[in-house]
């Protein structure tokens, strides 16, 4: 679905329905609380996506032949970003 497309959907939609739709991207932001952000919303949904990323690739080395080099890359980019992820959090939050 094309950008204009979306755009065309929600212009349709009924009144009632925009607003449900709007509280819950509100909710899922968490864009209504001040103890956290957009950014913290959207860093939780990467950081469960890149380790389903790199189970996925786990298995597919372990059980479909994936190239030891490619999990390796893999894994090198999921070690990397928990790694930073994780020493952003001690820095802000403390140990």
């Amino acid at each position: 679905m094309s950008e204009n497309e979306i755009i065309e959907a929600v212009k349709d939609m009924p009144e009632n329905k925009k607003k449900s739709i709007g509280k819950k991207i509100i909710d899922q932001l968490y864009l209504e609380r001040k103890s956290k952000g957009m950014l913290d919303a959207i860093q939780e949904k990467m950081v469960s996506r890149k380790l389903l990323v790199f189970l996925t690739a786990t298995f597919l080395l372990a059980w479909h032949g994936l190239d030891p080099e490619t999990w390796g890359m893999i894994a090198m980019f999921y070690i990397g970003g928990q790694s930073v992820i994780d020493a952003a959090k001690v820095w802000r939050h403390g140990a």
